[in-house]
């Protein structure tokens, strides 16, 4: 494989772009701002994300997706989820059929409650080329060459194994799973349970409530993902316990980031506003609680972020709402115990 696309040059494009691009690969960066695009082909720097790395001369950014998806063989999807129908379609007219297409996008669309490559497939057919790129990666790291490690999930096994290729590096190392649904679950609903895990830390609660927190929050993906089929080790592993784990704990989780800020007294409009960033979990315990809604899933810590971040609840009584639910056994609703 000669020439990449990536469609997204926020953090994780910028990040994927230098990865790609230092194996040698000709990477095609699509920007939708133009003044990105020229600051890195002129100063082979990203203006506005990972302002301190430096891509190398193989990576070309343009904000005509055309030019960005000509001569592809691969193409890396990176945008923001509520963006990923509306960037598909841009991409449909100048894509072959058969083009392999990786997902880094991590979400369930609102409205549809599609998962991102369920989005694409809706938009640009042939599942078979599809896979979804999960894990505990956050840009920042990745950017710099810090060991990491991922999952791709794949419809097809060959597919999973191309990007297996594409991305593995000697600090990144990229494992495969078919468990597709169960991968992009765990990589959107855990961005939820990472705002609550950010607002615990808002509050200046300690370690034993974010242990709590995080581990029951486990249990509320697992049931979510057992009642869409997912298999339940995957929510043990690198797309499941690894992404939440860092997710809920980095200084550079914008998640865990908002929650802080919620915990601390901010409204998700004052941060959004001091802040101009997007985090993902603000959008998916939407679309997450609607999911469990829909499949009669009962999603406690999922409902309350919801209602903090939408609804105009108070965090006292969110956590009432959590601390005063009924005793059960630690696995309910795991298909593990009757």
């Amino acid at each position: 494989m000669r020439t990449v696309a990536v469609i997204g040059a926020g953090s994780w494009g910028t990040s994927a772009s230098w990865l790609l691009g230092g194996k040698g690969l000709a990477v095609r960066l699509w920007s939708r701002e133009p003044e990105i695009a020229e600051a890195i082909n002129s100063e082979h720097r990203n203006p506005l994300y990972m302002t301190d790395i430096v891509l190398p001369d193989t990576v070309h950014a343009t904000c005509d997706i055309a030019d960005a998806l000509e001569g592809a063989e691969a193409v890396v999807v990176v945008t923001p989820s509520l963006g990923v129908r509306t960037t598909a379609e841009a991409m449909l007219p100048h894509l072959s059929s058969d083009t392999p297409v990786v997902v880094l996008s991590k979400g369930v669309e609102n409205g549809t409650l599609m998962l991102m490559t369920e989005v694409l497939e809706d938009v640009l057919g042939n599942r078979a080329r599809l896979a979804g790129l999960s894990g505990p990666n956050h840009a920042e790291e990745v950017g710099r060459g810090v060991p990491s490690a991922t999952v791709v999930a794949a419809y097809d096994e060959a597919v999973g194994l191309l990007f297996q290729e594409l991305f593995m590096t000697r600090f990144f190392r990229v494992y495969t799973n078919p468990d597709v649904v169960g991968v992009e679950l765990c990589g959107a609903s855990k961005n939820v349970i990472a705002v609550a895990a950010g607002m615990c830390d808002g509050l200046g609660y300690g370690d034993n409530t974010k242990a709590t927190l995080m581990t029951r929050g486990l249990a509320e993906m697992g049931r979510l993902g057992r009642a869409m089929g997912a298999n339940p080790l995957t929510y043990m592993g690198l797309a499941g316990m690894g992404d939440l784990i860092v997710t809920c704990t980095s200084r550079h989780s914008r998640n865990r980031a908002l929650g802080e800020a919620i915990g601390s007294g901010q409204t998700l409009q004052e941060y959004r506003a001091k802040t101009n960033m997007v985090a993902e979990g603000a959008f998916a315990c939407i679309s997450v609680h609607e999911l469990g809604k829909k499949l009669s899933v009962e999603l406690p810590i999922t409902a309350q972020v919801r209602a903090v971040l939408h609804e105009g609840a108070s965090l006292v009584s969110a956590e009432e709402a959590l601390l005063g639910r009924p005793a059960t056994d630690e696995l309910h609703g795991m298909g593990l115990v009757d």
